[in-house]
């Protein structure tokens, strides 16, 4: 099948990314800073861009390319397939020599994600789905939380987004936690370590196509701020937020941010 010929290119990519960064982390990389506000990014960050666009690129010459540290082109639009691509994600945590970034490695076909992996090297988690499949961690199923309200929740996001102006319906009172990639975030919704996340700013599609399925295959819903389906290889290549929660929790976190319906 396409998508687990897809998911083990992926695999294979996001391993051999891994060694590539693990040789810069905790190692002094250079650092330089993205123009207008974008952040940090790396040498290592760089360096395992250039090995997953070659290796990527020649096993899949039709597909187009997304990545954060290449510059996007509208050819991508054109084209049935698409990777979609953060080489580090959580640049800030590698650059403090901390352990929860990621390599974010996804297909979409037609704006919907068809094979996904997050691969943590320093903890070697292998985060894994398919659209048609279960999501896997190190090759076993996970599955997200079975919480049915807010009541006891705990919520992955930053201080910021609990901002009552942007709950209208009430803040939720949840125990929140935090960890720099977003990717990584959705993961552990997936693996139900924690009931949801949220992130209420524009989510880089680089960021979140990955985890997105993984959460949503192993049983989260997964949508943006206003509750719509995400979907990737847009031309503009953003979402409105990400809210990725148990069923009944997202529907109650909803019903906060939009009480009017």
């Amino acid at each position: 099948m396409p998508d687990l010929a897809d998911l083990a290119l992926l695999e294979d990519a996001a391993r051999e990314a891994g060694r590539i960064a693990l040789g810069w982390w905790k190692n002094a990389p250079q650092v330089w800073d993205k123009d207008a506000g974008a952040g940090p990014v790396t040498e290592a960050d760089l360096a395992v861009n250039v090995m997953l666009e070659a290796r990527l690129r020649a096993a899949r010459p039709g597909y187009g390319w997304l990545s954060e540290e290449t510059e996007d082109g509208a050819e991508r639009l054109d084209a049935a397939h698409c990777f979609v691509i953060d080489p580090i994600d959580g640049t800030r945590a590698f650059i403090a020599g901390e352990e929860t970034w990621a390599h974010s490695l996804a297909v979409a076909e037609a704006g919907v994600v068809t094979a996904a992996v997050v691969y943590l090297p320093v903890l070697d988690r292998m985060y894994m789905a398919t659209s048609g499949g279960a999501a896997l961690k190190n090759g076993q199923p996970i599955s997200a939380s079975r919480i049915s309200g807010i009541a006891g929740a705990t919520l992955l996001t930053t201080a910021p987004n609990l901002a009552p102006e942007l709950w209208p319906g009430g803040v939720p009172e949840v125990r929140r936690s935090f960890r720099a990639s977003l990717a990584y975030r959705l993961c552990l919704v997936a693996e139900g370590r924690h009931d949801g996340m949220v992130t209420l700013r524009d989510a880089w599609e680089w960021d979140i196509a990955a985890g997105a399925l993984i959460a949503a295959q192993a049983g989260a819903v997964v949508t943006d701020r206003q509750g719509a389906a995400l979907r990737f290889n847009a031309e503009h290549p953003k979402a409105d937020g990400v809210l990725a929660a148990a069923p009944g929790l997202h529907a109650a976190l909803l019903a906060r941010l939009h009480p009017q319906g």
